[in-house]
């Protein structure tokens, strides 16, 4: 008798390596998505890293047809904090989900990011999982956007990449665009992304392009609100 589908819980970021990798789960017979798990930053009650607006956030998580886990972390947050808020959430899923020990992320090659997911998990029973690990990231940015991924840039580090890049669509002529040392996926944390379409999500959101702001001296934050 074959075994039932795996559950796995997808850290969800609102961005395209988060959305890319729900996209290659869902096409794995022996693995099914019951939910989103994200990290919400509770003074400005938005996503973390991402900056992302929280009812953008519930949209994606509707489109996508999966319940959603906020595990809501301080500003600032330590990795005290951040493992605190995250045991927290995988409780909370753990309960919604009895059979449920495996959470996925987006990592694509940094090794000490991954080593340090699956540290955690592991030291409280959890398995992390990184289906895009090694991937080839110029690759892996084409492939998303001829599959119909759509997505903005959210947030610059702009000690990595010009301001103006905040904003841009995630698209073939921002790869172009781009220097050749900055990563086509932005791993290096040189940018972030809001994804507002592609397959896997049932309809696309309708976003409107607000301000840009500086933060910390260093981050241009793009703001993106419903339609």
């Amino acid at each position: 008798m074959s075994q039932p589908p795996r559950p796995v819980l997808l850290s969800w970021s609102g961005g395209k390596d988060a959305a890319w990798t729900l996209h290659t789960l869902r096409q794995c017979a022996h693995v099914h998505v019951v939910g989103l798990l994200t990290t919400v930053n509770a003074e400005f009650d938005r996503v973390a890293m991402h900056g992302i607006r929280r009812d953008v956030l519930q949209a994606q998580a509707r489109a996508a047809g999966l319940p959603l886990i906020e595990a809501v972390i301080p500003n600032p947050c330590s990795n005290e904090d951040y493992a605190a808020a995250m045991t927290a959430a995988l409780a909370e899923a753990a309960r919604r989900w009895p059979t449920l020990r495996t959470v996925a992320f987006g990592d694509l090659f940094l090794e000490d990011v991954r080593a340090y997911r699956q540290a955690n998990c592991a030291r409280i029973g959890w398995e992390a999982i990184t289906p895009l690990f090694g991937s080839d990231t110029t690759q892996l940015a084409r492939q998303m956007q001829a599959a119909g991924l759509r997505a903005q840039l959210c947030c610059v580090d702009t000690e990595q990449l010009d301001a103006r890049f905040a904003g841009r669509d995630f698209d073939a002529g921002l790869l172009d665009d781009l220097d050749a040392a900055v990563d086509r996926c932005g791993e290096n944390g040189e940018f972030h992304t809001l994804v507002s379409a592609g397959p896997m999500f049932e309809q696309p959101l309708a976003l409107e392009r607000g301000d840009t702001v500086l933060r910390d001296g260093r981050f241009a934050f793009t703001d993106f609100r419903l339609a």
